[in-house]
């Protein structure tokens, strides 16, 4: 992974500045997703930032303006439904978005050393995983292989939610996405204490695989992301800051 765009460099515990007068901000980096989501939901995409020549320019370094932590079920292709491109979204998936000591470390480079100012966790309507731990909790019976792990990361997001009554799959799938904000930053005292500085927000939000829209479910700092994003906010230029 790069983190500068200089050749040798090693990474280390400096903030990148090169993108500091664009999307440096949690508020400005979620206008932009935001906008990017309302766009693929209208069918008006404008696919930024995939051509050859941002290709070209992005070879030497990376300066993402959002990690997103998503379910890896293929219907979720962020760039796709934040119509973003090359070098914009720094994208760590597992089934669930559960979050181990890998996706950790993968969010904490990202911050801390990309600069990236804004962490998502992206769920979904119908998540298999969350439907997968539900029947493993009813039955009694434990998948085999590795699909155990994932398993075991989604059954404290439905005691969870038992306790607060709610049985619906999409109910729970919200729980489960507020715990994945919480696991972060309670398990990342990197990730905590760049949120207590405002260098970062996390935000927890669940797309519906039909209508293709996503909608805030938790943040920290809390209210984040309920600030209303204006149209000014749908840049051309990606480079360029979006109003918030």
């Amino acid at each position: 992974m790069s983190h500068t765009g200089s050749s040798g460099g090693q990474p280390g515990p400096q903030r990148t500045t090169d993108r500091a007068t664009a999307l440096s901000e949690p508020t400005r980096a979620y206008a932009e997703l935001v906008a990017g989501n309302r766009r693929f939901v209208d069918g008006a995409p404008r696919h930024p930032n995939q051509d050859a020549g941002h290709r070209a320019a992005v070879a030497d370094g990376q300066h993402p303006f959002a990690v997103i932590v998503g379910c890896s079920d293929s219907r979720l292709a962020a760039e796709i439904i934040f119509d973003r491109g090359l070098g914009d979204l720094f994208v760590v998936r597992t089934a669930g978005h559960t979050a181990g000591p890998e996706v950790l470390g993968s969010v904490e480079y990202a911050v801390t050393v990309l600069g990236t100012p804004l962490v998502v966790v992206l769920g979904h309507d119908s998540c298999g995983a969350v439907q997968a731990a539900r029947e493993s909790a009813a039955t009694g019976t434990a998948p085999s292989g590795h699909l155990r792990a994932v398993v075991d990361a989604v059954l404290p997001s439905l005691r969870r939610a038992a306790s607060e009554g709610v049985d619906d799959i999409d109910g729970i799938v919200d729980i489960h996405i507020a715990q994945t904000v919480e696991t972060l930053l309670g398990q990342s005292p990197v990730l905590a204490d760049e949120v207590a500085l405002g260098r970062c927000a996390v935000v927890g939000v669940s797309y519906r695989l039909a209508a293709g829209a996503v909608r805030p479910v938790a943040a920290v700092p809390a209210g984040f992301a309920t600030v209303e994003t204006p149209a000014s906010a749908e840049s051309t230029d990606p480079a360029a800051p979006a109003t918030v």
